[in-house]
């Protein structure tokens, strides 16, 4: 019989078995949670974490926004500045203005860029949630077009016109009529103004609320209408074809700042805020946004702290509205 050490030499002990197994499990787990963190194609997302993931252009950090209307050339400008400052950016582009919203509270969206803070306010309120504004982008005149006058004067009284009729845009559109002279409001008129809340007695011309979309379509059949920014050049209008529009250096007119909306937890988010900066800061972004709006964007960087008290001041007469 040979006394040579066999080939195998059996372990004296289990334990370095057990040790390396647990290590293999524990690789395991490591590797799940580092896919789990990390979006379907292999990038980090911004939100969803602990919320302080580094910037790197190398290995950059994924966001999803939300707007509506993402066909204008600037959205692909933006979208490579934020890739330069390690954000991949991701649009998701909204055919109706009450989806982005719900999509951001319900986590399908890290931010939406579509609103101003009357808009968010009133969904808030509505829908007992608190997405709140990160950053602003621009204040945009809301303009009163007509293709059977020229002037504000030349509209004959008792003429018909139109204003959108979803609860913000409705009540700013009211404020520029009565700005123009064309109507009066009871009590001065508000952000909550309603076509029902027109002097008649005292105003030049009749109101009518019409879906936002359907203003520019019905200029053919009335005096003029309101036409929301977003649809005038769609109906081939021109921006200053407006013969009338507010005016947007009021300090009133904060509550009409466009803004990034997030949810509350996601407000101190550093990817986040970067991509608000990059936007603000970024000249060909701006630039293209400018030309998309006819040259009647006004860009404005309200803090933070004042966006938000702004927000929480239009909630509250909202409330006291009902």
């Amino acid at each position: 019989m040979s006394d040579q050490t066999p080939l195998i030499e059996a372990p004296k002990s289990r334990l370095p078995l057990v040790i390396g197994a647990a290590v293999a499990v524990l690789a395991v787990i490591a590797a799940a949670i580092f896919l789990l963190t990390r979006d379907g194609d292999d990038t980090r997302r911004a939100t969803g974490g602990d919320g302080t993931a580094e910037l790197s252009k190398s290995d950059p950090v994924k966001v999803v926004l939300g707007t509506v209307g993402a066909s204008d050339p600037y959205w692909k400008t933006f979208e490579k500045a934020a890739k330069e400052a390690g954000i991949e950016l991701e649009i998701r582009d909204f055919a109706e203005y009450p989806l982005p919203n719900p999509a951001l509270a319900e986590g399908e969206l890290d931010a939406n860029q579509f609103q101003h803070i009357v808009y968010l306010a009133e969904y808030n309120v509505a829908n007992d949630d608190d997405l709140v504004p990160l950053g602003a982008t621009a204040i945009y005149p809301l303009g009163l077009y007509s293709q059977k006058y020229d002037d504000v004067a030349d509209i004959p009284d008792g003429e018909t016109v139109i204003v959108p009729d979803d609860d913000s845009n409705q009540a700013r559109g009211l404020l520029v009529l009565q700005s123009a002279g064309l109507i009066k409001l009871k009590d001065g008129g508000s952000i909550f103004s309603t076509v029902a809340d027109v002097d008649e007695s005292a105003s030049r011309v009749k109101v009518k609320a019409l879906q936002a979309d359907l203003t520019p379509t019905s200029l053919p059949d009335v005096a003029a209408a309101i036409v929301n920014n977003d649809f005038v050049e769609d109906a081939g209008l021109q921006f200053d074809d407006a013969i009338a529009v507010d005016d947007a250096s009021d300090p009133k007119a904060i509550p009409y700042v466009n803004i990034f909306a997030v949810r509350a937890e996601d407000k101190d988010n550093p990817a986040l805020k970067k991509l608000v900066e990059v936007y603000q800061q970024t000249q060909g972004v701006l630039d293209g946004v400018d030309e998309a709006a006819g040259g009647t964007a006004e860009f404005v960087t309200i803090g933070q702290a004042d966006l938000e008290k702004s927000l929480h001041d239009v909630e509250k007469q909202i409330r006291e509205q009902k």
